[in-house]
């Protein structure tokens, strides 16, 4: 009998966890049947975005006992899993100074639970963990690794040909797409910035537009001596700034309680901005363990099943509104958490009702500048800089103690709660936009930001001259051709404000679309009518859209039953794809793979 062929396109973590699930269940497959599966990633294989290669200063947002790409008992992993610090020990990292280095002398010390390791260290576990993970498949299946970038999926009888770069084509019967992170094509401003860089950099030599700071090694061009205006204030930003510091050989000191930043004298100076210019909470210190997290006492999933079905029943659509039936629900979940940390203890969950103090206070922490206006710049950087300070306090109390991460924090663990409101458009369109548009970006500011040394390296930096805050609220950036320069304005009732710069770069990564994904094999997807973008009514927030067996729904609505869409590209119909499992939990991650390896096993059944 010829072997089943299976095509994983992309090699991530996404495509790793295709692979063990197929490892876990491979006994599942009928007697005489034998899987050839053919991986596609012209990286190495495991890494996806996280190159082993790329610089150490680059840190993962999470601490490294929340990591792992194991389920809680597997083959590949056994009885519970092999997290990414565990698999550091093991393979004797060591933290040595600021570095993560093998070193057995003295000075070196473990590496904790609580640290944020390099992104490459992850890039090296995760190939670790793929080459484990293959190398324990049974002699009926066999994994090939073709380092080609894919370009095209033909359809043919019961199959398709995966077309390579180069011409090369290969028979799939089955198709994974989990090729992660999408790049977008150029928009209008991308263009537009081009035209005026190249239109003016006779006049300013310094002058550059970076519409993607990644590779991160492209920002080593910058000259030092240039103002670079960096748009965003999230995650992205603080790699550009590490890259700009420390990837220039700058370092940070303790002094007396604080840090104090140590410049190698080719650092640029550098302006912050976005279109509110608040910048992103620090994680508070982890005070739940390993496994720990907050119980949702209001805002479940049993509650949103409630909301729907009321709605259904009251209008005859089970589409929830999720400012009227959803927010309060979060708003009263966060006021609780807030609550049991001033508390000390849990409160009682039966009829809690959050007070107007405690609905103000986390109100406050998701929008700050709602109903508080500036006079003037100089009143906004004051608040944005105490707004740091008295962030970074209450993250060193931890995410128990600390009454504003315990509520922050909730947000994390109502994860689920959150994907039974939103997924596959279980919202009204118009309270969808407002949920991606305004309540998640929020969210992300206030729940996922980075580690709490990159903030306080930004207030090292801030005193060091090398960094500042620009805009405000309503920030934009225009090409300005008479200082042959990138101007930041922002308006106050005391008059514009504005800042000049001669490189901009956009610290941002866009949500994958198929209407701007720059890859060949989307265009092609989108053209063969394999995939269609996901919409809610006339709402895209992004990704294509998928079945609840996450199929892809082709062109003429009906979905592909053989390709199955993992991910990023399913961000959109799904929510929150990116989180990495978190060890001694079984993921969605893990359980999105093993119901579509457990479907491919049922039809490879029925064809045997």
């Amino acid at each position: 009998m010829d072997p089943t062929r299976v095509a994983i396109i992309g090699l991530g973590p996404r495509g790793v966890t295709v692979l063990e699930r197929v490892l876990e269940h491979a006994h599942r497959l009928p007697v005489g049947a034998s899987l050839q599966i053919d991986v596609y990633d012209e990286g190495n294989a495991g890494e996806g975005c996280h190159r082993a290669s790329q610089p150490d200063h680059l840190l993962i947002n999470t601490v490294a006992s929340q990591v792992s790409i194991f389920p809680p008992s597997s083959l590949a992993g056994g009885h519970g899993g092999i997290s990414l610090v565990e698999w550091a020990h093991a393979f004797g990292y060591r933290r040595h100074g600021d570095s993560f280095v093998r070193s057995e002398t003295g000075s070196a010390k473990p590496i904790t639970q609580a640290d944020h390791l390099p992104r490459a260290l992850l890039g090296e576990y995760l190939a670790w963990a793929c080459q484990r993970i293959v190398g324990m498949m049974p002699t009926h299946v066999r994994v090939t690794h073709h380092r080609k970038q894919v370009v095209d999926l033909r359809p043919m009888d019961e199959g398709f040909e995966v077309v390579v770069s180069g011409g090369a084509a290969h028979r799939a019967d089955f198709v994974f797409l989990t090729t992660g992170h999408g790049h977008r094509s150029p928009n209008g401003q991308d263009r537009a910035f081009d035209r005026f860089v190249n239109s003016h950099r006779q006049r300013n030599a310094l002058l550059a537009y970076v519409a993607t700071p990644y590779p991160i090694e492209r920002l080593d061009s910058i000259d030092p001596t240039a103002t670079v205006a960096v748009q965003g204030l999230g995650l992205t930003s603080h790699d550009v700034v590490s890259a700009l510091t420390l990837g220039r050989g700058g370092r940070y000191v303790h002094d007396q309680g604080r840090l104090r930043y140590l410049p190698s004298g080719r650092e640029p100076r550098m302006l912050l901005f976005s279109r509110n210019s608040l910048p992103f909470a620090a994680r508070g210190v982890n005070q739940k363990g390993l496994a720990g997290k907050h119980q949702a006492a209001i805002f479940t999933v049993e509650a949103v099943i409630r909301r729907r079905q009321a709605a259904l029943a009251a209008t005859g659509d089970p589409r929830i509104d999720f400012e009227a039936d959803v927010l309060p629900l979060v708003l009263q979940e966060m006021a609780y958490a807030y609550r049991c940390a001033v508390q000390k203890e849990r409160c009682i969950a039966e009829g809690f009702e959050a007070t107007d103090q405690e609905l103000r206070a986390i109100e406050g922490i998701l929008w700050p500048l709602k109903k508080r206006p500036f006079d003037s710049f100089g009143a906004f950087n004051d608040f944005v800089h105490g707004l740091i300070e008295e962030d970074l306090a209450e993250a060193a109390k931890g995410n128990l103690t600390s009454p504003v991460k315990a509520a922050t924090d909730a947000l994390r663990d109502t994860r689920e709660a959150l994907r039974a409101a939103v997924e596959h458009g279980g919202l009204t369109p118009l309270s969808h936009r407002f949920f991606v548009e305004n309540f998640n970006a929020a969210t992300n500011r206030v729940s996922f930001g980075p580690p709490r040394q990159r903030n306080a390296e930004y207030l090292a930096l801030r005193e060091a001259g090398l960094i500042d805050i620009t805009g405000g609220p309503g920030a934009t950036v225009v090409g300005d051709p008479h200082s042959a320069r990138f101007r930041i304005s922002a308006p106050y009732p005391t008059g514009e404000h504005h800042t000049e710069a001669d490189v901009l770069v956009v610290a941002r990564l866009d949500a994958y679309s198929p209407l701007t994904d720059s890859a060949p094999l989307t265009t092609r997807l989108l053209e063969r009518g394999l995939i269609r973008s996901f919409c809610n009514g006339n709402y895209h927030p992004c990704g294509v859209e998928i079945d609840r067996a996450m199929h892809p729904v082709g062109f003429d609505g009906v979905p592909c039953s053989n390709i199955w869409v993992l991910g990023y590209p399913a961000e959109g119909a799904h929510f929150y794809t990116h989180a990495l499992p978190r060890p001694g939990v079984l993921s969605r991650q893990t359980l999105d793979a093993q119901q579509c390896v457990l479907e491919m096993f049922a039809q490879v059944a029925r064809r045997s």
